[in-house]
């Protein structure tokens, strides 16, 4: 990885380049992502920054890393608690892109890193999940090498263009494993 990349949390203030590499990565990628270009286009960049602002007075529980090369925003992962009570011991990773000229050159890996260090610390954490493209085979190899396994597949997740797609289900438990879902040696 290149020296000035940083890794950081967006907040509001990065809105404008969050939204242009968001709408960049739904059209060139868009079966890495649940959502679409057409979906949004035309979100105004105020609605943007409000779902950059961390609330007040809360523990942080969600938020957007970026990776910036030279001051650019390049790279994107979000996290987030889920909120029901009988889900909150989860977290999910969503919305992961890296601009296609700075891909293999290891943001994705920090960014990665970063997310991990932060879910490590959000009280009653026990597990991450997120989804890729079963055919993202490069995604794949970041996650399983992070020690991500797979636990299911949801066939035609997505249909893009009238192709259905495949999404692999990962997960990675934070701390060691509770003894009923252990596997026996």
């Amino acid at each position: 990885m290149s020296g000035d990349v940083v890794v950081r949390w967006i907040g509001p203030e990065d809105a404008p380049a969050f939204q242009a590499l968001r709408l960049s990565g739904l059209r060139e990628a868009p079966t890495a992502f649940g959502s679409s270009y057409a979906e949004e286009k035309d979100e105004p960049v105020d609605v943007v920054r409000q779902r950059l602002v961390s609330p007040e007075g809360q523990a942080r529980e969600r938020g957007i890393l970026g990776a910036f090369v030279s001051g650019e925003l390049v790279g994107t992962m979000g996290i987030r608690l889920l909120t029901s009570i009988k889900q909150r011991h989860q977290l999910l990773i969503w919305g992961v892109y890296v601009s296609p000229q700075h891909r293999g050159g290891g943001i994705a890996r920090a960014m990665l890193a970063e997310t991990l260090a932060f879910a490590r610390t959000v009280p009653g954490a026990l597990l991450v999940k997120l989804s890729v493209n079963a055919g993202n085979q490069a995604a794949l190899r970041l996650y399983q090498t992070a020690g991500f396994s797979v636990y299911g597949t949801e066939p035609a997740a997505l249909c893009i263009d009238g192709t259905l797609h495949d999404e692999h289900l990962m997960q990675l438990w934070l701390h060691a494993v509770p003894a009923p879902y252990a596997k026996a040696p």
